[in-house]
């Protein structure tokens, strides 16, 4: 009996064990035939192979300044800019493979290990992804589906593309593929976006704390939000800094210092309308328009033929330099702050911002509104909608929630309640400003703002405004006359009325201009005085001399080829121009007579270094290097004893325009500086042009209508207004030896025939009036 039974319970054994074997080989033939059948296509089209070896990704273009700064980029959705692998810090390659894969090294796309725990605990104590599968889902799988029955299909996919980027690609390739791709949120496309948004510098500096937080983020950026979800952010943090330690990356101790750190975030937002350069980057925008629509894009069979700004990671290589720009821009904003809070208190009707035209009637004022309101985006948008015009009107009444500019705020800003109207007059009420710096030698731009703040004032007052140029125009007089009739700097002229009849030199009626103080001297005085205390009767002398049309003549060679009529008032400045191009025309003079076309672009290349332009100066000679340096030393005389003295800090500290505007403005300027100021009628438009040897700059400071001024002179005049912008921020910039500003003289030729030390000059006068009455008496 016993016999018989265990003959029995053998074959049952036999049984099961074939059954084991029947079921564990159709497993792995079934999860065989599901990974062929995803690599075949049956559960959705997988990318071809080529698109593997190249998978596009949509990337930024990069503006880079000329001392090697990241200033900007050009971005639709994805704010991205790749990374190789070298410039990634070897902390944060641990911590991502700590944290997301720790067999990555050993496997080929797929952890056994890990998919057999995950399975078996069903995803319970970690899931099975590896960085290569992670990277395939980014790629081309997307988002996780919520049907069980896709999410499996779509992880077969990812199973299938892992093993095939492994054999494409390096592991190296595949870490920096993986962090280049992820989207870390807030615009941070990318590892180098999220580190420059986040903690402010380039991946290659971040700490372990750091990057331990960056990838703790990868598990879910908009849940580990460390803007919204500070605390949140910090213990995922802790967890991955934990991981490290598990694996021996750091010590326990070191984990424990770490985590006890606080979240040190230095938030750089980077998009359209903040950060470095902002108006400079929108004229860049429209510069690489016009290249794009002239320079097409070569044929690559199933890419577009025109180049995109914001897809296809173009590299633009700026002049700008990163420092002077900084340096501009806090210069820009120190000066304007202070003199917008006098403005308020000088200029508005019992001191209400809203007021800002003091010398206009209401119908008047009504004008410029109604000017502006058809101007404004409102009222495009809504005539777009198709609004009639009694509504849109309306709705300029309509009391509105709105952010607007403030500059007592930390934030430039402040949440108030207006009608979009009074929103119209609340802005008309700031001061605008321009400033653009220039090296002669080479037309490089170093540094560009184009007003106060462009969140809030787009408008580009550098290049696409205009306005009266005042005295600063008035060197050209005095080149023209030097070049034409040999003049000395030292040359005399007197100072009374002046006229020039109707008739002469297209003139229409006689012209006699007044001295902006009314008043006339009676003396004579030499050009370089009359020039740096802009003696307008001098002026007009010389003009009649040579005739507006040799002015012209220059002006026109040296960038400024707006249609200027050919009469005498042209000498005090009436002709309207922008900073760019009176930056340009002054940076002859400075250039020893050759004018060189401002340049902002030197080079653009392709994502993969391909160089597709490359710049080529433009210059012209206009004057001989005697004449250019005879009207540098005139101008040095501006801030020697004229309207830019202070520059030297020799003002009166008892003034009430030093107390309000000029305190803490210590410039100390010792070095020589050529320079020329220049005021419009009516305060309406300040200039100071200031130049050293390889470094010009121009700076405009007014409203955005004429109307919008300084009631007096005191604070209207350009040395008030637009002087204290240069001296700031030339004195940032030699406080940074390593700029290379010139603290030299101008370089003075060899041999000059035009005499500019008028001591020497009235010492051959005196020679010559002796000899002349030596001859007197011979022909008596």
């Amino acid at each position: 009996m016993a016999e018989t039974a265990k003959q029995k319970k053998t074959p049952s054994f036999l049984k099961y064990i074939k059954w084991f074997w029947l079921v564990f080989i159709s497993g792995i033939a079934l999860v065989a035939l599901l990974f062929l059948s995803a690599a075949w296509g049956f559960f959705g089209e997988l990318p071809p192979y080529e698109y593997l070896e190249n998978p596009k990704t949509n990337l930024a273009s990069q503006i880079m300044s000329s001392d090697g700064e990241l200033i900007g980029k050009f971005y639709l959705d994805d704010n991205r800019t790749d990374v190789r692998y070298e410039d990634l810090p070897e902390n944060l390659v641990n911590t991502l493979i700590a944290s997301e894969d720790i067999r990555f090294r050993d496997h080929s796309g797929i952890d056994a290990r890990g998919t057999l725990r995950a399975a078996f605990y069903l995803g319970k104590r970690g899931g099975a992804s590896t960085i290569s599968q992670q990277l395939a889902r980014q790629l081309f799988v997307g988002v996780r589906s919520r049907n069980k029955i896709e999410t499996i299909k779509q992880k077969l996919k990812e199973w299938v593309l892992a093993i095939r980027l492994e054999r494409s690609y390096t592991k190296e390739e595949i870490i920096a593929m993986y962090l280049n791709i992820y989207d870390f949120g807030n615009n941070a496309d990318g590892i180098r976006s999220a580190a420059r948004i986040y903690f402010g510098k380039e991946p290659k500096d971040l700490k372990v704390e750091e990057s331990a937080m960056l990838v703790g983020m990868l598990q879910n950026s908009s849940l580990y939000n460390p803007l919204r979800r500070e605390e949140m952010t910090r213990k995922k943090r802790n967890i991955v800094l934990g991981q490290l330690a598990r694996y021996d990356f750091i010590t326990e101790a070191q984990r424990d210092s770490l985590q006890a750190l606080k979240m040190d975030i230095n938030y750089n937002p980077e998009n359209h309308r903040e950060g470095l350069a902002t108006y400079f980057r929108m004229y860049l925008q429209r510069f690489m328009k016009e290249w794009i629509d002239k320079n097409p894009r070569p044929a690559v069979e199933g890419d577009r033929d025109r180049w995109n700004l914001y897809l296809d990671g173009l590299r633009i290589y700026t002049t700008i330099d990163a420092k002077m720009q900084a340096n501009a821009e806090a210069a820009v904003a120190e000066h304007m702050e202070r003199l917008q809070a006098e403005f308020f208190v000088q200029n508005t009707k019992e001191r209400n911002p809203t007021t800002p035209f003091l010398d206009l009637a209401p119908d008047e004022i009504d004008i410029i509104l109604e000017r502006a309101m058809k101007n404004s985006d409102r009222w495009r948008k809504m005539k777009e909608e198709g609004k009639s015009e009694d509504e849109i009107r309306a709705s300029f009444a309509q009391p509105t929630e709105m952010t607007v500019f403030d500059w007592k705020s930390d934030t430039r800003e402040k949440d108030t309640v207006l009608t979009p109207l009074d929103s119209i007059r609340y802005y008309k009420t700031f001061l605008r400003t321009a400033m653009m710096s220039m090296e002669p030698q080479t037309g490089h731009v170093k540094a560009w703002v184009g007003g106060i703040d462009y969140k809030h004032f787009q408008y580009d007052n550098v290049i696409q405004g205009a306005r009266q140029a005042g005295s600063t125009f008035k060197p050209f007089v005095y080149a023209a006359a030097i070049d034409q009739l040999r003049l000395s700097p030292c040359e005399t002229l007197p100072d009374t009325q002046y006229c020039i009849e109707a008739g002469k030199h297209g003139n229409m009626e006689p012209w006699c201009p007044k001295n902006s103080n009314g008043k006339y001297s009676g003396r004579d005085l030499t050009l370089k005085y009359a020039l740096a205390n802009s003696v307008n009767t001098v002026t007009a002398q010389l003009i009649d001399k040579v005739g507006p049309k040799s002015v012209v003549s220059i002006v026109k060679n040296i960038g400024l080829t707006r249609d200027i009529l050919e009469v005498p008032s042209i000498a005090l400045g009436t002709t309207d121009f922008n900073v760019y191009e009176m930056v340009g025309a002054y940076g002859m003079f400075a250039n020893q007579g050759v004018y060189v076309k401002p340049v902002m672009v030197t080079r653009i290349e392709d994502k993969n270094g391909t160089v597709l332009y490359e710049y080529v100066p433009e210059t012209k000679d206009v004057l001989s290097k005697e004449v250019a340096y005879a009207m540098v030393d005139l101008m040095k005389g501006v801030t020697q004893g004229g309207s830019g003295t202070r520059l030297r800090h020799s003002f009166n500290k008892n003034s009430r325009v030093y107390k309000e505007i000029i305190t803490g403005y210590p410039y100390e300027l010792t070095n020589p500086i050529a320079g020329k100021t220049g005021t419009t009628q009516n305060q309406s438009d300040g200039w100071f042009m200031g130049m050293v040897p390889n470094l010009v700059t121009g700076v405009w400071v007014g409203g955005e209508d004429r109307a919008t001024h300084f009631k007096s002179i005191t604070y209207g005049q350009g040395a008030s207004m637009a002087l204290p912008i240069w001296g700031l921020y030339m004195k940032k910039n030699y406080a940074n030896e390593e700029l290379g500003i010139s603290k030299d003289d101008f370089e003075k030729p060899e041999n000059m025939s035009i005499i500019v030390d008028c001591d020497k000059y009235e010492k051959e006068v005196e020679e010559d009036m002796d000899m002349e009455n030596d001859l007197e008496e011979l022909d008596f």
